[in-house]
């Protein structure tokens, strides 16, 4: 295991959160809330792992937030301890299979 892998879900009482503009606009378009977002990165099942991305390692969680699924998509920044939000949406019945764990093929 990497250093600093996942350390975002056991630290992120102490994590910064950041959000990219792009993340901003998509969640208020979607009407995702940034409580939903928090939620997911702290309890949410990280079902994609992305090592090799730069500048930092991300991950595809998948959540729920007000009783509908939700994907957050961030980076981990381990050096600054900081949560790096890229994106977060509804995940589409039709890309994905039942429990929007695994895309369909």
């Amino acid at each position: 295991m990497k250093p600093g892998h996942r350390d975002f879900q056991n630290n992120i009482g102490s994590a910064g959160i950041l959000y990219r503009v792009h993340a901003v606009k998509q969640i208020f378009d979607r009407k995702i809330s940034e409580h939903e977002v928090t939620e997911i990165i702290t309890h949410g099942k990280v079902i994609e792992e992305y090592q090799d991305d730069t500048p930092y390692p991300s991950y595809l969680l998948l959540g729920e937030g007000n009783d509908r699924p939700l994907h957050v998509v961030m980076a981990y920044n381990n050096v600054d301890n900081e949560v790096i939000v890229i994106t977060a949406y509804e995940p589409d019945v039709s890309k994905w299979e039942s429990g929007f764990v695994r895309r369909k093929k």
